[in-house]
């Protein structure tokens, strides 16, 4: 097939690598020229994703991968369209598709008779046959689900593991009519490879839901269930906290038996999908108050984290505090939600000076984020906010001007600070 993948982003690279390397002539499109040129010139445009450098030279190399702007063209020469722009919700939970409409209307414009046009970036439910298909007929003159097929079918994956996660969990397709979702099933069953797993309901592949509505519900449901589950296991931390429990020891014993599943508390919940994708369900079901209270919860942990740093430390105007971990989570860069922002600025709220430092940023980089950067300053107390693996041997000897030290994510080693203050959320 010839397959054009709009945007190339963490997610859409991969996928576009993907798809050639099943044999298919694929056309990325994105409105970066400098990452359109160095694509096109076989070379890995960000750091972190697990065999995404070799395969994106074979696939340049041999002439089954290129990247242009020109998003228009790049559909007039393709048999199906897999767009992965990004959907960006503001502090309210309202989405902003400004990035997704300008993407939709090119799309349309080089539309043609019996084309499959796949969305895989997360919706609100309704979204994709009420947005995109009037959308696209009214720019390209063609009938959604009658000349052009028209699908759902949301990436399921994580940034450093796209490759093994497109083959570990079913692929979802919700078609806007039944011949739109038999399309969609052909175009993924020729792209994709999956794993034998004996734990699912049928065989792993991909399944068609039934309907658009049903997959845009799907990707929001498995993502708000985690945040709804990690609240729920924050709300229980910080009870122990006050009863003197290690809750880690009681959600291992809850867990050890099969009727429970309960997340890890922690300082904050960041990233592109699980402090995001609840808003957008919320936005379409507002009266949800048990992903509304979760949402909360979690919110709310990195000043709660504050609170256990001062309850140790004391008055913190003045005090010099190392908050160590800028990523959302350990050994991604990306800061996309991360806690590294709202710990901050409640630091500053309480009088103290913080300062940050990540293994993955470089001091500049930090300052361009607009984080104080870590210059070697003192500290006297220290937050940890990413679970990078350089942080699992930290010891007092590593900070030792610090009185107090308020583990975030459970990384440290407690023998090793055994005599020193070592804070754990829920502990």
């Amino acid at each position: 097939m010839d397959i054009c993948v709009v945007a190339l982003g963490k997610i859409g690279l991969p996928l576009a690598v993907q798809f050639a390397s099943m044999g298919h002539r694929v056309i990325g499109a994105d409105v970066n020229e400098a990452l359109v040129d160095v694509i096109n010139r076989g070379e890995e445009p960000f750091p972190g994703e697990a065999h995404l450098g070799e395969k994106l030279a074979e696939a340049v190399s041999k002439g089954l991968l290129t990247a242009t702007t020109d998003t228009t063209d790049a559909v007039s020469r393709s048999e199906a369209v897999v767009l992965v722009v990004p959907l960006f919700v503001d502090a309210e939970g309202i989405p902003d598709f400004g990035w997704m409409d300008n993407a939709t209307r090119s799309i349309a414009a080089g539309l043609r008779p019996g084309t499959l046009v796949s969305y895989e970036t997360t919706l609100p439910v309704g979204t994709t046959r009420n947005r995109w298909a009037p959308m696209l007929e009214e720019g390209s003159g063609l009938t959604a689900g009658e000349d052009f097929h028209l699908v759902f079918s949301p990436e399921r994956v994580l940034t450093g593991r796209v490759f093994a996660d497109l083959r570990k969990y079913p692929k979802l397709v919700g078609g806007i009519n039944e011949a739109s979702a038999e399309a969609g099933t052909r175009f993924y069953n020729a792209v994709l490879e999956f794993d034998d797993r004996d734990d699912l309901p049928q065989p792993n592949g991909v399944w068609d839901l039934g309907s658009a509505e049903a997959a845009e519900l799907a990707k929001l449901a498995e993502t708000t269930y985690r945040d709804v589950n990690i609240g729920l296991a924050n709300q229980f931390a910080r009870y122990a906290d006050t009863i003197d429990v290690d809750v880690i020891k009681v959600i291992d014993a809850c867990n050890s038996q099969p009727f429970s599943h309960i997340h890890r508390p922690g300082i904050a919940v960041g990233g592109h999908c699980i402090p995001i994708y609840p808003r957008l369900y919320l936005w379409n079901d507002p009266d949800a108050t048990v992903v509304r209270s979760a949402r909360e919860a979690n919110a709310a942990m990195p000043d709660y984290s504050v609170d256990l740093l001062a309850a140790a430390y004391g008055d913190l105007a003045g005090a010099s505090v190392l908050v160590l971990g800028a990523a959302y989570r350990g050994e991604v860069k990306e800061t996309a939600f991360s806690g590294v922002f709202p710990l901050v600025a409640e630091l500053k709220a309480r009088g103290a000076v913080p300062f940050v430092s990540d293994p993955m940023y470089t001091p500049e980089e930090l300052e361009a984020l607009g984080l104080p950067a870590h210059r070697g300053e003192p500290a006297t107390a220290a937050v940890i906010q990413a679970d990078h693996a350089s942080y699992r041997a930290l010891t007092p000897a590593d900070l030792p001007d610090v009185k107090v030290l308020v583990d975030g994510r459970r990384v440290t080693d407690a023998a090793a600070w055994e005599g020193h203050r070592r804070v754990v959320i829920g502990g």
